[in-house]
C-alpha cells in the first residue's frame, strides 16, 4: 500500500482485473454506489433471472413448481453449499437471517444449559432470538468489546462455562469491518460442551468461508449483501450430524419429509436440514439469488477477496490523507471491505452523500462505505471529496 502521498488521483490510477463487470451494474451509470454492505447492486444477471422467473410464472402457473421450480430450490441449495464448503444436505433455505436463527433457538434444549453469549458488536437481530426468551428461563451474556472494533477470543472464553449452551457471533463485525476467527470461537464452544452459531451475513462473498474448515455448528448469510441476491433469501447451514439429531419445534410443511401427503396426524421432519425449512419460500427471491450467484462462482471468492482488499486499503488510505479517521482492525488481514468513518452526524452526511450522487449508509456515529468487486478507485475519491464538503466534517 503506497502512502498517502503517493495515492493516485483521479482517472491516473489503472482499472483492477474485475472492473470489467461494472458494465453489467446499471448503477453505476449516473451514481457512484459504495453500500454493499448494505445491499448488493442490482446485476443484469439477476435481473434477467428474475425475468425468467416471471415467464415461467406467466405460461405456466402452479404447474411449474413440480419440475422447474422445485429443481430451482434444489439448485440454490446446491449452489450454497459449495459457496462455504459444505454439502447440499447441510443447507436449509429461509427468507430472513432472523427466521433462520428462531429456527435454530427453538430446536435447543436449555434444561441444563440455559446460557447462550453473544457479543456487543453482533447484529442485534441475533442477541434478540433469546432475549425474547428470558422469561422462560434462558440468559443471554454479551461479552462487550473493549474497542468498538473488536471482541477478543480470550473474553468470549471467559464467558463460557458449563450452562452454556451455545455461542452465536459474527464472523465479521457489521460495526466495524473486523474479522473474527471464528474457527477459534467454535473451538473455545465446543471445549465446554457448547455450540456455535455464526451470522456470516456480512462475509460470505466477500471473504472466503469454508464451513467444515471452521468447524462451525451453524452458520447462516443470504443475498442482501455481498451475494448479489436481494431481499427474502437466506441459507442456513447445519452440520450434518446435528441437522440429522435436532428436533425443530417451529415448524412447517417444507421441513416435512411427506410434505404432498397432507397428513394432519403425524409431522415426520427431513433427516437433513431441510427440516429446518417452513413454509413456501419466495421464488422471486429464489431465481435472484441464483442470477447473483452467477457474478460470485464466476469470479471466485479469493479473487473478489483479493480485489476487495485492495479497494478497501486504498479507500482507508484516502480517508486518512483526507483527514477522516477510519474506525477499522488493525491489521490487515483482519479487514473486510466495510470502512466505518466516526461523524457526528452520519445520517445527514449520508443525505448530503447522496444528494452529490453517493450512495453510502449511516450507522450509529459512523458513515459507512463498502467497496466490492465492481467498485474503482475513482469511487472513492468522488465520495471522500464530496463527504469533505459535509458541514460536519
Amino acid at each position: 500500500m503506497p502512502p498517502a502521498s503517493g495515492l493516485a488521483t483521479r482517472g491516473q490510477a489503472p482499472p483492477h482485473a474485475l472492473a470489467r463487470y461494472r458494465s453489467e451494474f446499471p448503477i453505476f451509470r449516473d451514481r457512484v454506489y459504495l453500500n454493499t454492505c448494505s445491499l448488493g447492486a442490482l446485476g443484469e444477471r439477476t435481473r434477467r433471472k428474475v425475468a425468467e422467473f416471471l415467464d415461467v410464472w406467466q405460461s405456466r402457473g402452479a404447474s411449474a413448481w413440480y419440475d422447474v421450480w422445485w429443481a430451482a430450490l434444489g439448485e440454490l441449495r446446491d449452489r450454497y453449499a459449495a459457496v462455504i464448503g459444505a454439502l447440499p444436505a447441510e443447507i436449509a433455505l429461509a427468507p430472513s437471517i432472523s427466521v433462520a436463527v428462531s429456527t435454530v433457538a427453538e430446536a435447543l434444549d436449555y434444561a441444563k444449559r440455559p446460557k447462550v453469549v453473544v457479543t456487543s458488536l453482533d447484529f442485534p437481530a441475533v442477541a434478540y432470538q433469546w432475549l425474547a426468551k428470558a422469561r422462560r428461563g434462558i440468559e443471554v451474556v454479551v461479552v462487550e468489546s473493549p474497542d468498538g472494533v473488536t471482541v477478543p477470543v480470550e473474553a468470549i472464553a471467559r464467558a463460557v462455562d458449563d450452562r452454556t449452551a451455545l455461542v452465536a457471533t459474527s464472523h465479521v463485525y457489521f460495526t466495524s469491518g473486523a474479522i473474527q476467527d471464528i474457527r477459534a470461537v467454535a473451538e473455545l464452544a465446543h471445549a465446554r460442551g457448547a455450540l456455535c452459531l455464526v451470522d456470516a451475513y456480512q462475509s460470505v462473498g466477500q471473504v472466503p468461508v469454508d464451513a467444515h474448515a471452521a468447524g462451525v455448528d451453524f452458520l447462516t448469510a443470504g443475498g442482501l449483501k455481498w451475494l448479489l441476491g436481494g431481499t427474502g433469501i437466506v441459507f442456513l447451514y447445519v452440520r450434518a450430524e446435528l441437522a440429522r439429531r435436532l428436533q425443530p419445534t417451529t415448524a412447517g410443511w417444507f421441513g416435512h419429509r411427506q410434505q404432498f401427503a397432507f397428513d394432519p396426524h403425524a409431522l415426520e421432519f427431513h433427516d437433513d436440514a431441510r427440516r429446518f425449512e417452513l413454509g413456501t419460500p419466495a421464488l422471486a427471491a429464489i431465481y435472484a439469488q441464483l442470477g447473483g450467484l452467477e457474478y460470485i462462482e464466476e469470479i471466485g471468492v479469493p479473487a473478489i477477496r483479493e480485489v476487495t482488499a485492495a479497494l478497501t486499503e486504498d479507500l482507508i488510505a484516502r480517508a486518512r490523507a483526507a483527514g477522516f479517521a477510519p474506525k477499522v482492525a488493525a491489521e490487515e488481514a483482519a479487514r473486510s471491505a466495510i470502512v466505518m468513518l466516526p461523524m457526528s452526524d452520519p445520517a445527514a452526511a449520508v443525505r448530503h452523500l447522496g444528494e452529490g450522487g453517493v450512495i453510502a449508509d449511516a450507522r450509529p456515529g459512523h458513515v459507512r462505505l463498502s467497496p466490492f468487486f465492481y467498485n474503482v478507485q475513482d469511487d472513492h475519491v468522488t465520495a471522500l471529496e464530496r463527504l469533505k464538503t459535509h458541514r460536519g466534517h
